[in-house]
């Protein structure tokens, strides 16, 4: 019998995902597909905190006064969150979201705040300033003004979702991204290949067509984080999107930082937590994953430098 060759795809969380699966029974696949981007859905729907009747969003809105519980999944996502926050030293952050605002990333254009203003904005940045009460599975702000925002880490959580519903399906080879930037590979490209599967990781311009690498996956994940995604220039200077939440700056760190352990949810978070924390991320996610695969693009005094561990990259100079 031939093999059946499915691709479906569907616009969530303001990207497009798309699966792509092989193998005997075309029907079967298509169907496991859709569930699969049904559930995608439902978390957009439950995760984001720009919809209004979302968890998140009733979070945001009630927090700072009083103690709101929340789904099951959801406490354990925060709780997640809340130590891979931990983990990098608070590199990675789900309340960097009064940072972004008040550099305008959540607007049309940027703007440089003034010192006061930086420092009033830290003050709301923190997981310390989230209270999670495992008994009451409940979230408290301590003060008003914090925010949560998964989106550093609901694309991938969405995907290992996804994923397990292929798995749960039967599905023995697939592969599903979202927005190219977060992937995850199920088996090979062909039940009976030991080949894995192949996504490229791009020059980090925007626009460009030489790639840096191309990653091989078979059962685990890769996350791409890069700052050319929302920027403005001012004096000179590029600001990009991912803000260090420990400084309050956009991060200069790295121009692109890839990530690839056997979790999505977890590369998601890293491949920014990498980009904010630059060469000094690759032994700190080793230590922390020492199966990761981890590559990041910097740049000083113009010239560009590609750093890889068990990445296949070779060194730009531009």
């Amino acid at each position: 019998m031939a093999k059946a060759l499915i691709q479906v795809a569907r616009n969530a969380m303001a990207t497009r995902f798309e699966i792509v699966l092989h193998g005997n029974d075309a029907i079967g696949l298509r169907a496991a597909a859709e569930e699969a981007l049904d559930e995608i859905q439902r978390l957009d729907r439950k995760l984001s905190a720009y919809q209004p009747d979302s968890e998140i969003a009733h979070i945001n809105a009630r927090a700072a006064h009083e103690s709101v519980r929340v789904s099951p999944e959801l406490f354990r996502l925060l709780e997640q969150a809340r130590d891979l926050s931990q983990k990098t030293s608070g590199a990675f952050d789900i309340t960097v979201g009064p940072l972004l605002k008040l550099w305008g990333f959540m607007e049309a254009e940027g703007t440089i705040p003034d010192e006061k203003e930086l420092e009033d904005a830290r003050a709301l940045v923190g997981m310390d300033k989230v209270l999670l009460n495992a008994e009451e599975q409940s979230v408290r702000f301590t003060r008003a003004g914090v925010l949560v925002d998964l989106g550093s880490i609901g694309k991938g959580y969405a995907i290992d979702r996804a994923a397990e519903i292929l798995r749960e399906a039967g599905v023995q080879s697939a592969l599903l991204h979202g927005g190219t930037s977060t992937s995850y590979a199920i088996g090979s490209p062909s039940v009976e290949s030991t080949s894995s599967w192949k996504v490229a990781i791009e020059y980090p311009d925007g626009e460009s067509a030489e790639l840096l690498t191309v990653a091989e996956l078979c059962d685990a994940a890769l996350s791409v984080s890069a700052v050319w995604g929302k920027s403005f220039t001012r004096g000179g200077t590029t600001y990009g999107h991912v803000i260090d939440p420990r400084s309050g700056q956009p991060t200069q760190a790295a121009l692109l930082g890839a990530v690839s352990v056997e979790s999505a949810t977890e590369s998601d978070a890293l491949s920014t937590a990498l980009l904010v924390l630059g060469h000094e991320g690759h032994t700190r996610i080793h230590e922390l994953f020492p199966a990761a695969k981890v590559l990041t693009v910097s740049e000083k005094e113009g010239q560009r430098t590609v750093e890889s561990r068990d990445f296949r990259a070779t060194t730009i100079k531009r």
